[in-house]
This record gives C-alpha cells, sequence and structure tokens, in this order.
C-alpha cells in the first residue's frame, strides 16, 4: 500500500524551509523503523541549499495511512535560526496533509459514445431534413453531448462529431488537472501557525 503528503513551509522565512528539511529527515527516519519508505515524488527547492519550501513524498509499506495521519497537521521545528544571529524566535511550523488526488484521464473510445441522426433547420433546404444527415453524438462516460450538421453526408458528420467529443474530453481532463494543480499548492497559503499536532526538536549530541 502507498499513501502520500505534501510538506510545505508556506511563505515562512528561509527557516521553515530549512525545518521542512529536518523534518522530512526525521518523518523518514521514523518511517524506516517502522518498515516503511519513503520516496521524494516532486521538490520545490528553497532559498538556502538543502531546503526545501514544499516537498511530495509517498509512503509505501505496511498501514501508510495511519503513519501518515501521526504526520498531519501543524508540525514545529524548535531550534535557533541557523542563519540569523540573535534571533530570538526559535519555533519553525512547517504544514503536512494530504493532497488532492490527481484527476484520472476520462477514456475515450468508440463504443462509448452514442450516435443517433437527427434534422436540423439553417442552411441545406429540404434534402437536409428529409435526410437527416445530422448527427447527434453523447458521451455516456462523461456526458458530453455535440450535434453537428456541417455537412450532407452522415458518415462525415459523425466523423466530426467523434473528434469534437475527443477534443472537448480532452479539455474537460486538462482543466481537472488544473484545478487540483491549483488546489494541491494552496497548501502554501493555508499553514497555520501554532498548536502543533508535534514538536521536533534536534538531538542531543552524545
Amino acid at each position: 500500500m502507498s499513501t502520500y503528503l505534501l510538506l510545505s513551509a508556506g511563505r515562512g522565512p528561509q527557516e521553515c524551509a530549512w525545518a521542512l528539511a529536518r523534518l522530512l529527515h526525521r518523518l523518514s527516519g521514523d518511517a524506516d523503523r517502522q518498515g516503511l519508505t519513503v520516496q521524494q515524488v516532486q521538490a520545490v527547492p528553497g532559498e538556502r541549499p538543502g531546503t526545501y519550501r514544499s516537498v511530495l513524498i509517498r509512503i509505501t509499506g505496511a498501514d501508510p495511512v495511519a503513519f501518515a495521519a501521526s504526520w498531519t497537521g501543524t508540525l514545529c521545528w524548535q531550534a535557533p535560526s541557523p542563519y540569523r544571529a540573535g534571533v530570538g524566535r526559535k519555533n519553525w511550523y512547517v504544514t503536512s496533509r494530504p493532497p488532492r488526488s490527481d484527476a484520472p484521464p476520462t477514456p475515450f473510445a468508440e463504443s462509448d459514445v452514442d450516435i443517433v441522426g437527427c434534422r436540423t433547420g439553417g442552411p441545406g433546404g429540404q434534402h437536409r431534413n428529409k435526410a437527416s444527415t445530422a448527427v447527434r453524438a453523447t458521451h455516456r462516460p462523461s456526458g458530453i453531448v455535440v450535434v453537428v450538421d456541417e455537412e450532407r453526408q452522415f458518415g462525415l458528420n459523425r466523423r466530426i462529431a467523434l473528434r469534437l467529443l475527443r477534443q472537448r474530453v480532452e479539455a474537460g481532463d486538462e482543466a481537472a488537472r488544473r484545478a487540483v494543480s491549483t488546489a494541491r499548492w494552496r497548501v502554501h497559503d493555508e499553514l497555520v501557525r501554532g498548536n502543533p499536532v508535534r514538536v521536533e526538536r534536534p538531538r542531543a549530541q552524545r
């Protein structure tokens, strides 16, 4: 089994990107001890080397959902700033949550399209109306419907209708992917500081 988590430093200072890297390292160590594997899927680097503004990870193994839940919410890395001397702040916040799933592509096959002949008005005269050369095509999985009466032959209108349906299905899939991407990265603006579900600190040197 596998599940995903999106960790984001939001729009916090560079220390938050540093904290994200530290928390990711701690999370990965915790996962390893429980027999789980953590893989980076996407990463947006921070301003400093080895830091991240956001990271999308995949967690694989036995019951990864429960493990991910234990790392979901506001996380805090508690340590002095490594970049600015004299800064009193020691709490650096990161948000962690499951991302929205990718929108699956809509299958397109001619067998999923209902095509019927119909009559339409407009140019073409009596021949077009009597012969019912117009086409009404319905793509059942998506519910998209097109009516084509550009040509005087039913077969040509049928071909045009199938092409239009395919284009509209693909356009709908692309719009859905953009919506998922927008929602996924909106996490940057939703980081809530305070009341963290976990507070992690550097381990004391022995």
